[in-house]
């Protein structure tokens, strides 16, 4: 062989490894939890494992969008955090990689595989229950009474006063919807909906926000993860979380290897330590008050546990296949969101 062949052989090899070596070091996260929930996890795992990490920040119901939008040149690595459904929705439509941690006999029963295609595509890495918050001195001021139910919510003297996301943007308000459907079936629920929609003031495009604006006062009561208003009274905010007496659903926060990923071994380590005791352990020194599924996991004092409240046995692969999904968010923006208020 010649001595340029040599050189250019050696040269391409000489890439090629450096490549790999970048690759090593790098990995690209989409995150659905709370921004600093976000930052100080992936500061966590890319300072212990010495991993360049770049993260993106957004709602389970954008993200998922956003993974199907980049299916044929996947730029995402993993997803962390978000309700279950669009993960299940994402796993049935091929978007994500199979994947058994090593840390799994450390994980609940029932958040081990919990998705729709049961393919070990997404694993539960947290649990949160689902109800809304009221501000009390609002509440005073106004004189009114402390709703107790969902059907509290649809009293005329709660008019604008109540804050839902949009089940179009928020994996919360999908769960929400996918909730009152199974209490009541799908005709009821949406007559509910009908009615909850003239005193609901915004719907908003994250889920979390409904509980930061009662926090703040700029509505009375917010729809969502009691999880996500629990720390807005931990900052002093005069909420009151109430758990509907009619029962309620939780949500499963998912943990995914997006297909394709390039750093592929970067992800399967993120997964690992997500689900380990330290990586679930990350939400109590934060203020995020979700339910750890590693059974190992100290479970932050002001969670709300599981068995505690009145849950109903809510069916994760019906409501999160991708047809279900569609129907019911379909049937809301035809029915529900353009009625007058």
């Amino acid at each position: 062989m010649k001595l340029r062949t040599l050189l250019t052989v050696a040269g391409l090899s000489i890439i090629m490894t450096t490549g790999s070596a970048m690759a090593k070091g790098r990995l690209v996260v989409y995150c659905s939890n709370e921004p600093n929930a976000c930052q100080t996890a992936v500061d966590l795992f890319g300072k212990k494992n010495d991993i360049k990490v770049q993260m993106t920040r957004s709602g389970s119901g954008s993200t998922y969008a956003k993974i199907l939008a980049e299916k044929d040149n996947p730029k995402g690595d993993v997803w962390y955090a978000g309700t279950l459904d669009p993960h299940s929705q994402a796993g049935v439509n091929g978007l994500l990689e199979a994947y058994e941690s090593p840390v799994l006999p450390e994980i609940g029963e029932a958040f081990k595989n919990p998705a729709t295609n049961k393919k070990h595509m997404t694993t539960g890495v947290y649990a949160g229950v689902l109800g809304y918050s009221v501000n009390t001195k609002l509440l005073a001021e106004k004189n009114l009474p402390m709703p107790q139910s969902w059907a509290d919510l649809t009293k005329p003297e709660y008019k604008g006063l109540v804050q839902v996301a949009s089940p179009q943007s928020s994996g919360t308000a999908y769960t929400a919807l996918a909730t009152l459907v199974q209490i009541w079936g799908e005709d009821d629920a949406f007559a509910y909906l009908a009615k909850l929609h003239m005193n609901v003031g915004q719907y908003t495009k994250s889920g979390s926000a409904p509980g930061k604006a009662a926090a703040r006062g700029e509505t009375l009561i917010g729809i969502g993860f009691l999880h996500d208003h629990a720390k807005q009274i931990k900052n002093g905010f005069p909420l009151e979380l109430v758990v509907p007496t009619e029962g309620t659903g939780y949500e499963i926060g998912g943990l995914s290897i997006i297909k394709g990923a390039r750093n592929l071994e970067n992800a399967k380590k993120f997964v690992d330590f997500m689900l380990s005791k330290e990586g679930q352990e990350i939400g109590g020194t934060i203020d995020m008050f979700q339910v750890p599924t590693n059974v190992t996991a100290a479970v932050p004092k002001e969670a709300i546990r599981l068995e505690d409240v009145n849950l109903i046995e809510y069916d994760f692969v019906k409501y999160g296949t991708e047809e279900m999904r569609s129907h019911l968010i379909d049937r809301w923006a035809k029915e529900v969101k353009p009625l007058k208020r």
